[in-house]
């Protein structure tokens, strides 16, 4: 039998990635993971996830003192001023610390660092940085990257046109920033500088923003975007940009075709989705094709069609999201170490970290209709939940979808100041096979914002107490 330099190698050091190489680790499996970036965590850590949650949190801070709505409280403020660059430098601390604890992980667990960018030669063996290695098994977990808008030149360095990945670094605030794309990182993106006092248009190809959640939601979330301030254009589709000096300017026309008209823009973010980083990985040297949508098809395993390669997280079919990838890591670590692993991809919930926060976990409303499925569908709002009412947070609602025949619950949507945490409660409910009624009748504290998922799940009997 061939000897191996390791028994798994994982291409990326995401979520996906680190988790998979330190779950495989833990398990007895010889492990090394590959990674191109200076530091670890891939984009989530360094560019995602958690530097866009740190924007967020700082910036609805700035705007709870420099609104005055902190004046309720007893809390009057003199002149406010905002320091971006210490916000900046806040952002930078968060990701230092947490990159440095996936180090720190990798150590702890003998997990070989192979820093450079990895590119396969065969099934078996794969290229880092002119050193070449062999292992038992190959995970593909290299995630992706930002679709580019065609003819349109993302320049992150100007500040001008940019990703999230410049959007996220401004050393200024823009007068005006167009935000291409309605979905979950344009929102948060452009709430973070709406807050700190940009003017922000968001331009979405739909008639809705965030694609893929429940409709309820995303009526209302149209709603509160524009209390808030920002302006929508939905329905509408840009076919340009131009950069002049400091400004840029797009030109946008109904997404059906129509007049055209133009935005002057100090700032454009686009953010009209992600797509499989998957170039330079040498595919073709194991001949291993991508479908249709440019990402890699496996099995339950996450086997791919090449023997001994196993690929996961964004490179792979479902939502492009840190936990799914994450999952997936412990997963295929444990199918390849024992045999067994489980993701059940039916229960991974979405959350957009705005605030409010929208959540979901499961089939929307139209979703389950599509099915044939035969719903009771239970709402409750939150301005009837006395937390949410104390804290004068009053939008939003949560949605409980359950099967009108066994009353099993398929699928829960959330608008709520805390929403991303609250949909945890019903992800594992869902897991134990739950009914609403299981939800109803379970004791939630008294006052929390959760009482609205009960209440939410009486009302699929008909039965909320507070409305």
């Amino acid at each position: 039998m061939a000897e191996y330099d390791y028994d798994v190698l994982f291409i990326g050091a995401g979520p996906g990635g680190y988790v998979g190489a330190v779950r495989a680790a833990q398990l007895g499996l010889k492990t090394a993971c590959a990674e191109s970036r200076e530091t670890l965590g891939g984009t989530c850590l360094n560019v995602g996830c958690i530097p866009s949650k740190a924007l967020l949190h700082g910036s609805e801070k700035y705007e709870e003192v420099a609104s005055g709505a902190l004046a309720r409280y007893g809390v009057k403020a003199g002149k406010v001023e905002l320091d971006l660059a210490a916000l900046q430098a806040d952002k930078a601390d968060a990701v230092k610390g947490l990159t440095g604890g996936i180090e720190y992980l990798f150590k702890k667990n003998k997990v070989t660092w192979l820093k450079g960018h990895a590119t396969f030669k065969d099934a078996h063996t794969v290229e880092v940085a002119g050193q070449t290695v062999t292992a038992k098994e190959v995970v593909i977990a290299t995630g992706s990257s930002v679709t580019p808008l065609p003819g349109v030149e993302i320049d992150n360095d100007k500040g001008i046109v940019v990703d999230s990945t410049g959007a996220l670094a401004l050393d200024r605030v823009p007068g005006h920033l167009v935000v291409i794309g309605g979905g979950v990182i344009g929102l948060e993106l452009g709430s973070v500088w709406r807050r700190l006092g940009a003017k922000v248009t968001v331009v979405e190809f739909l008639d809705q923003l965030l694609p893929g959640m429940d409709g309820d939601i995303r009526k209302e979330a149209a709603k509160i975007f524009k209390k808030q301030g920002m302006e929508l254009k939905l329905s509408t589709k840009v076919t340009g940009v131009a950069v002049k000096g400091k400004k840029a300017t797009l030109t946008v026309e109904p997404s059906a075709g129509g007049t055209a008209e133009t935005i002057e823009a100090d700032c454009v973010l686009v953010a009209i989705g992600r797509r499989p980083n998957v170039a330079g990985l040498g595919l073709e040297n194991i001949g291993l094709a991508l479908n249709a949508r440019g990402q890699i098809d496996t099995g339950h395993d996450f086997r791919t069609a090449v023997d001994g390669v196993r690929a996961i997280g964004d490179v792979i079919p479902g939502p492009m999201l840190a936990h799914k990838a994450e999952d997936e890591g412990i997963a295929v670590a444990e199918y390849i170490a024992t045999g067994t692993g489980i993701v059940n991809h039916a229960v991974i919930p979405g959350v957009v970290y705005t605030m409010p926060e929208f959540a979901g976990v499961g089939l929307t409303e139209e979703a389950a209709k599509a099915e044939g499925l035969e719903i009771k569908v239970g709402k409750f709002p939150m301005m009837a939940n006395s937390r949410a009412k104390t804290n004068h947070e009053p939008e939003g609602f949560v949605k409980v979808i359950s099967d009108a025949k066994t009353d099993r619950v398929l699928g829960a949507w959330m608008i709520a100041s805390v929403a991303g945490t609250m949909v945890a409660q019903v992800a594992q409910a869902m897991e134990f096979g739950a009914t609403s009624e299981d939800i109803a009748y379970t004791c939630h504290a008294h006052p929390t914002h959760s009482e609205a998922v009960k209440e939410a799940a009486m009302a699929v009997q008909g039965k909320p107490i507070h409305i």
